[in-house]
């Protein structure tokens, strides 16, 4: 068991930890149904060009324009925007756990995400994550992302702090094995009290 001022950070993702997924499978489906879309060719489309999108490398607007505005239809770029701005909830456990921790050890919080820049934009402004994290290393901002290598050690980077300072907390345990790969100690979140025991031992305890 690590002593508490062993760890100086937190590496956290954001979708399925402290807040929903921001426009995964699930969000693409409840789209496909609400606008009468084609799920295979929604689906298709986004996986050419999401990368380039959750990168920085393109606009909200010309993901959409590629993805869905491809052909007319009978609903604004607007309309389907609020309908994925909608699909953003938080954990208020997780979220209320992650300040606890950050007070009582004096943490720094670093966001590693993967998402495009309006809707981690909208997620930050709109869940005041700016109250939780010191740096967002989101990948629309750093132009890579999970699992790239070059995204864990910029985080790192950003934050000025050593891999052994830190612990990374994500629930797609892909993202936690690429990080393990460089050394970069993580904990898979599955739940608020699993996250809660496996934080005390590395000593940061609520």
């Amino acid at each position: 068991m690590m002593e508490p001022t062993t760890i100086k950070a937190l590496l956290l993702d954001i979708g399925g930890v402290l807040l929903t997924n921001g426009w995964d499978s699930a969000s693409r489906k409840l789209a496909a149904e609400h606008f009468s879309i084609d799920l295979k060719e929604l689906n298709d489309r986004h996986r050419i060009i999401f990368e380039a999108y959750e990168s920085g490398k393109m606009t909200l607007d010309e993901y959409l324009n590629l993805l869905i505005f491809c052909r007319e239809r009978d609903f604004s770029i607007a309309q389907f925007k609020d309908f994925m701005y909608g699909q953003s909830q938080p954990y208020p456990e997780m979220i209320a756990l992650i300040k606890q921790l950050k007070q009582k050890y004096g943490l720094q919080i670093i966001a590693v995400n993967n998402e495009g820049r309006e809707l981690n934009e909208y997620r930050v402004n709109q869940f005041d994550l700016k109250s939780i994290f010191d740096i967002f290393s989101s990948s629309c901002f750093v132009h890579t992302r999970k699992p790239d290598r070059d995204f864990y050690t910029l985080a790192l980077d950003l934050a000025q702090v050593k891999k052994e300072e830190v612990i990374y907390v994500d629930d797609r345990p892909v993202f936690i094995q690429a990080a393990a790969l460089l050394g970069i100690p993580g904990i898979q979140h599955n739940n608020v009290e699993m996250t809660k025991l496996a934080f005390a031992e590395y000593g940061l305890k609520v």
